[in-house]
């Protein structure tokens, strides 16, 4: 029987995909991960003639599907009204390999990058954490503060963008939303001395915070940084944090945070403790004591998309019945 193609836009993923939802689907992603249920393989970033890139992202559930996503990725765009990510997620059923869905990758892109940090967190920030600086006034800047909210009793929250009107416009709109205090910042420096969550939201391509700048015990999403030539945390930062990722082998192919500071012989593989789904099924510790710095290096999986595309489906298909 032919599958029926399901066409989803980007007003039905945000009317259908409730973040405290996407959260714990993302947990268990990770979780699925390294239980061999789904399958994640290395992404390839085409580097075009323009200086932009094209990503293919694929992925595997034995849950019943497979995948890719296909985005642009112009990070000039987070300063000029336009999304930094862009594209399609197309979504297959494993029996025969019809397509079965395509899904706006843009705001599941958005969504649930938000939902992974705020999964990481939970295992790796103390859980009375109650203060967050958002580095980064952009799209994913609103979906970490969402997405937070949904695991922390945040009291504070601080941001800073390279556009100082930029955070101030981020400021005045999520204090609306929220019942929260969110501070704009002049600098990245101000925006952290407090904080017991950081999450680093740019396309920053040289470190944007320093240890000396922390406060004791905080934890760090690291989001912003996605090649192996940026990042935005300076080397003492890593080299002094407990260093977790998403995936060791994006994490070993593609995180400047870690390979530059590995580059340079301030630490070496061992440095790397394992993936945020391990420490969710409880394989390795995450955070050892209050005072620990951790750092979570995200760069995204493919079976993250996937799941959440999957999931908007159902959602569609019971709709239709």
């Amino acid at each position: 029987m032919k599958q029926q193609l399901v066409v989803l836009d980007e007003s039905f993923v945000e009317e259908h995909l409730d973040m405290k939802t996407c959260v714990d689907l993302m947990a268990q992603t990770l979780e699925n991960v390294e239980t061999g249920e789904d399958v994640q393989y290395l992404r390839t970033a085409i580097k075009m003639p323009n200086d932009n890139i094209l990503g293919l992202m694929p992925g595997y559930s034995n849950a019943g599907y497979f995948g890719t996503k296909i985005l642009s990725v112009y990070l000039q765009n987070s300063q000029e009204g336009y999304p930094s990510h862009q594209g399609q997620i197309l979504i297959f059923e494993k029996e025969h390999g019809q397509l079965k869905g395509v899904v706006d990758a843009t705001s599941v892109t958005q969504l649930r990058t938000g939902a992974v940090s705020a999964a990481a967190s939970k295992v790796l920030a103390n859980p009375d954490s109650a203060s967050l600086a958002l580095l980064g006034a952009g799209e994913q800047g609103e979906s970490h503060l969402q997405a937070l909210l949904t695991q922390f009793p945040l009291e504070q929250v601080t941001v800073w963008d390279k556009n100082f009107e930029r955070a101030q416009e981020f400021a005045r709109k999520e204090n609306e939303k929220y019942p929260v205090s969110v501070t704009a910042c002049q600098t990245s420096q101000e925006a952290v001395k407090d904080a017991d969550i950081i999450c680093t939201l740019t396309p920053a391509k040289t470190p944007i915070i320093e240890a000396d700048w922390l406060k004791s015990g905080v934890h760090i999403n690291a989001v912003g940084a996605c090649t192996p030539d940026s990042r935005e945390l300076a080397a003492d930062i890593v080299k002094q944090a407990r260093f977790f990722g998403d995936n060791e082998e994006s994490v070993m192919h593609e995180a400047g945070d870690f390979l530059l500071p590995l580059a340079d012989g301030l630490i070496t593989k061992d440095h790397f403790l394992g993936t945020i789904g391990q420490v969710l099924q409880g394989e390795i510790s995450g955070r050892l004591n209050k005072k620990d710095i951790t750092v979570f290096e995200a760069l995204g999986m493919a079976v993250e998309d996937l799941a959440v595309a999957n999931y908007l489906c159902q959602v569609a298909n019971n709709l239709e019945e």
